[in-house]
């Protein structure tokens, strides 16, 4: 197959296949997928070399179903990954890399904390890239039937890295959900934004650094990045406002938060046109911050609200920002209070999402609107008062 054609192919392909099948019998979907990586064009020999000894591996879902560590709250789970070590060793990086990061804050724009900070927050600066076999933890999670519109792609895209000699199917290794290097990238991610940074003929994101930090401040660029903008900033408040008006899917101008008597607590907040949401990740006795444009180019790296939150904070202290004020938020729920809570909202008729005991957008968000009609404070911060409520 002449080559425009083929990318033009695999391009459809990778589009495409997120609405292939999932689940039945593991072998007949992996011939499928072969079948299929034929029809686009790659030879028998390639497809067979590149398949042969993959299997299902039953500890990615394991991983994939225990996430436990997003049900802390934001008080307790941000300060767990901002460690001494990756303080230390991040503003380390950031004057070894001095020269990479001018390069790439030049050509794309993304600030060297936010770099930094996924770097260390991902694999502790490479140190912790992962051991499951990427290609079995690509097809088993392909094959399960919770995200296939997710992984499936990332199959052939694993196939046509292969075949340019930067994917091996028998020695990659990485995540559980099939990330790859020092910045966690998947295979499609590699295959449209990875960067050759250091010359030498290959994309490595799992033994050069400059690979991956040009390769992640490409995709952070082509997902939206505004270069010169910022991305969060703790406030103070110097009067209540109305708290259901707070939340990533609430936004007011700049102006209109200067209204409010909104200011920054380490520095004024930005001039210009701009909007920004007031979050409050634990309530309104909690932290308070003022999320930007850029903070919605978080969630295209992660879906984790509490995970995006830490890492857009540890970027500013990576530059400079003091750790934020913790303040005295009102105790939470435990996971199976949570549970309780979303069953309760539930029935109710609110949208939830899955009963899984984490305290996600759709959750936050039936919390406000609920607040909000019992004349509590709509910060969307669950209580026992609030569960008791109920």
């Amino acid at each position: 197959m002449p080559f425009l054609i083929k990318v033009i192919v695999l391009t459809f392909v990778l589009h495409s296949t997120a609405f292939g099948k999932c689940g039945g019998d593991f072998y007949q979907f992996l011939e499928e997928i072969k079948e299929e990586s034929l029809e686009i064009g790659y030879t028998e020999q390639i497809v067979n070399t590149f398949f042969d000894g993959v299997s299902l591996n039953p500890l990615v879902l394991e991983a994939d179903q225990a996430q436990g560590i997003f049900l802390k709250p934001f008080n307790e789970f941000a300060p767990r990954l901002i460690n001494n070590y990756r303080i230390y060793h991040g503003k380390k990086n950031l004057k070894k890399y001095s020269s990479t990061f001018d390069k790439i804050e030049k050509i794309y724009g993304v600030s060297r904390g936010v770099l930094t900070s996924f770097w260390a927050l991902e694999t502790d600066f490479g140190l912790v890239q992962g051991n499951f076999n990427t290609l079995d933890a690509l097809v088993t999670l392909a094959f399960d039937c919770r995200r296939p519109q997710l992984f499936r792609p990332q199959i052939f895209a694993a196939l046509e890295l292969f075949t340019r000699n930067e994917f091996n199917p028998n020695e990659t290794k990485g995540a559980w959900a099939g990330e790859i290097g020092m910045v966690q990238m998947l295979p499609k991610d590699i295959l449209e934004n990875g960067v050759d940074a250091d010359g030498d003929g290959k994309i490595n994101l799992q033994s050069s650094a400059s690979d991956a930090l040009f390769s992640a401040a490409r995709m952070l660029k082509s997902l939206g990045w505004q270069a010169n903008e910022p991305w969060l900033q703790e406030v103070k408040l110097a009067q209540e406002i109305d708290w259901f008006e707070t939340g990533t899917d609430k936004k007011k101008t700049i102006g209109e938060w200067k209204n409010l008597r909104i200011t920054g607590k380490y520095s004024d907040l930005p001039d210009g046109p701009g909007d920004a949401s007031l979050i409050l990740p634990q309530g309104h006795k909690g932290p308070k911050f003022l999320a930007y444009s850029n903070f919605n180019v978080f969630f295209q790296w992660n879906k984790s609200f509490i995970y995006v939150l830490t890492a857009a904070h540890f970027a500013n202290q990576l530059e400079g920002s003091p750790p934020f004020t913790p303040g005295s938020p009102d105790k939470g729920l435990n996971k199976n209070q949570m549970m309780l809570l979303q069953t309760k909202l539930k029935k109710l008729g609110y949208q939830v999402g899955e009963i899984d005991g984490i305290l996600g957008s759709k959750t936050r968000r039936s919390v406000q609107e609920l607040q909000r009609t019992l004349n509590l404070p709509a910060d969307a911060w669950p209580t026992i008062e609030l569960l008791e409520t109920l």
